[in-house]
């Protein structure tokens, strides 16, 4: 075997380094297939082109090699970030990926005179405690509505707080003890309120009621009855809580993955344990190759997960499987983090209970997805036989239209592969320069925008459904009349019925203008139900957000040669936006840096 599909491996490999480094491989569209580390990188990549290959996967990516690059690291250490990085960047198709890698929330502590109690994600340049991370928003919101129950601190934004001159609506629920308002609270009372909380984020609840019990003890002796009073409550609502709370256990950091693996489908349970407790738990379902090992698979997981930079990477990791590569893995996220991580794999006791725990999450996990699937896959056959399809139906776009009154008009595209829903893929347009309220002209310029530059033909839909009738649907038909590809999406218009009940839907073919009938039972009408309703939902939603940020943002914000600056100098000398709606070209003009000619622009972009 001295060439392969037009890739001369063996002129490759003559010169190639025995130094660490990783390797690239492109097909015949100079797209990137696969990305691999090495110790060795000549030993590792002459290992594809042996005689006899085992692997099935790997006989398959060789016949699309075309060429092939390497990047030369200084160590084993750097070969895996590098990999990472490339993983990332180029999405390979032979690679295992992980699809959320985005940062999990902390809740903050600030480092204010009154301290704020909020959610954080990013990066952590804020002062204060950061206690999580949390496996998602909703566990933050749950944690800090709890908090607001037991501990009267502040969760406002601080421009609230600073303008508040009476408390508010929190202080009456006795869910804020009022720091905004002079008098209300002292200093020293809020700061134990403070302290309180930041022992319970950090699990030391029995540390925290002893210290109620002290204080419900001293204001009983001192006569202070209302206060005494007020610990018992503060009492009562924690053991309440304790009761009912998260998982509990002696481990103070530590990540344990469960992990699934059955018929090219991956799942894996994540469980993050933080200050003694389970904040929750997290499932991932890694795209992964076929003929894809288990080791491979969770591996790939584990540096994808560890190595996106948004995350705090544990002191305990507990492994639901062997890897190879452990030792040098281990290492990876020792340097990374800056302290010592220790894998564990054969657990005992309570990381043993934790870890069945996820493994049995993970199995629950992986057989939804599976019947999720079996069922979406029917409703494809089901549509295929109704519209008589002869090639499997890959891919399916569906377009609506939103607005108030004509106004912020937004479109959406949104996509269905044979697993449901392809979110990464789906589009919102803000619809600009048509008469308010014109739908047609909203669809054809949304059709016109999506579709004008589509080079690869995967990305051009089997079916495009449209979310309207006749009309709409014609928009589509005029657009499609003068398409160059050789693949042409079929158009179907989805109508509501006269009373828009779910079932009754007409569904238009392109062209004929025929109606498909459909029963309301029927799996392929549910199908297409699921398309349009989805699109529906994410015009609405893209619409909203355009319409409350229009809402909040400064008619200063768009005046041309008006920066920060200037709308500050504006504001402060008008003593506010609605000083400076009112005031005329001269007063303007008064404002320190703002010359008679920029007066003129501002006035006329904000009257006219």
């Amino acid at each position: 075997m001295s060439e392969i599909d037009g890739f001369d491996h063996q002129a490759f490999l003559k010169h190639l380094t025995n130094q660490p480094g990783v390797y690239r491989m492109y097909n015949h569209k100079e797209e990137v297939i696969y990305v691999g580390k090495a110790k060795n990188l000549k030993k590792r990549v002459s290992s594809y082109f042996r005689a006899k290959v085992d692997s099935a996967k790997t006989r398959t990516l060789v016949k699309q090699i075309t060429n092939m690059d390497v990047t030369v690291v200084h160590s084993e250490t750097e070969a895996f970030i590098l990999e990472n990085n490339f993983i990332k960047k180029y999405k390979p198709r032979y690679n295992v990926l992980l699809r959320d890698d985005k940062g999990y929330p902390f809740i903050l502590l600030s480092d204010h005179t009154h301290p704020r109690l909020s959610s954080h994600r990013g990066p952590k340049k804020q002062k204060g405690e950061y206690f999580g991370p949390y496996p998602s928003a909703w566990a933050v919101r749950e944690s800090l509505n709890t908090m607001q129950k037991l501990f009267p601190i502040r969760q406002c934004e601080d421009s609230y707080y600073r303008a508040r001159t009476r408390p508010c609506l929190q202080y009456q629920l006795q869910r804020c003890a009022g720091p905004c308002v002079e008098g209300l609270v002292s200093a020293e009372e809020y700061e134990h309120q403070v302290q309180m909380a930041r022992l319970f984020l950090k699990g030391k609840n029995k540390q925290v009621i002893d210290s109620l019990i002290q204080k419900m003890e001293q204001a009983s002796t001192e006569l202070k009855f209302e206060s005494a009073a007020r610990y018992r409550d503060q009492i009562g609502a924690l053991n309440k809580v304790q009761e009912q709370q998260w998982v509990s256990g002696e481990q103070q950091e530590m990540d344990v993955f469960g992990f699934a693996y059955r018929n090219g489908i991956a799942s894996i349970q994540g469980l993050f344990i933080r200050d003694n407790k389970l904040l929750g738990s997290k499932s991932f379902y890694p795209k992964v190759p076929n003929e894809s090992t288990s080791e491979e698979v969770f591996q790939s997981f584990l540096l994808q997960f560890y190595l996106a930079g948004n995350k705090t990477i544990p002191q305990q990791i507990v492994l639901p499987c062997d890897i190879t590569e452990q030792t040098s893995i281990e290492a990876l996220l020792t340097k990374e983090a800056g302290r010592k991580i220790q894998f564990y794999k054969g657990v005992r006791d309570e990381k043993r209970r934790y870890l069945d725990l996820a493994n049995t999450n993970a199995d629950t996990a992986l057989e939804s997805r599976q019947n999720h699937q079996k069922s979406v896959f029917a409703r494809y056959l089901e549509l295929e036989k109704v519209l008589e399809f002869e090639q499997p139906i890959q891919r399916m776009e569906c377009f609506d239209i939103s607005h108030t009154s004509g106004q912020q008009t937004v479109a959406s595209c949104v996509v269905f592969n044979r697993e449901g829903p392809y979110k990464q893929d789906y589009r919102k347009f803000n619809i600009e320069g048509i008469t308010p309220g014109d739908d047609y002209a909203a669809m054809a310029q949304a059709l016109s925008r999506r579709y004008r530059d589509v080079k690869d033909e995967t990305k051009i839909p089997d079916i495009l459904f449209i979310d309207g009738g006749k009309g709409q649907l014609a928009q589509a038909e005029d657009y499609f009349d003068d398409w160059k590809p050789s693949k042409k999406p079929m158009l179907i218009g989805v109508a509501k019925g006269s009373s828009r009940k779910a079932g009754l839907e007409t569904l238009i073919l392109a062209g004929s203008h025929a109606t498909i009938p459909m029963q309301a039972d029927n799996s392929a009408l549910h199908l297409i139900q699921h398309i349009r309703d989805e699109s529906h939902r994410f015009a609405i939603t893209g619409h909203r957000q355009r319409r409350h940020k229009e809402k909040t943002t400064s008619k200063l914000q768009s005046i041309p040669g008006v920066g920060a600056k200037r709308r500050q100098s504006l504001l402060k000398y008008m003593g506010g936006l609605h000083g400076v709606l009112q005031a005329s070209k001269d007063e303007i003009a008064k404002v320190p840096g703002i010359s008679n000619e920029l007066a003129d622009i501002i006035y006329e972009h904000i009257h006219n």
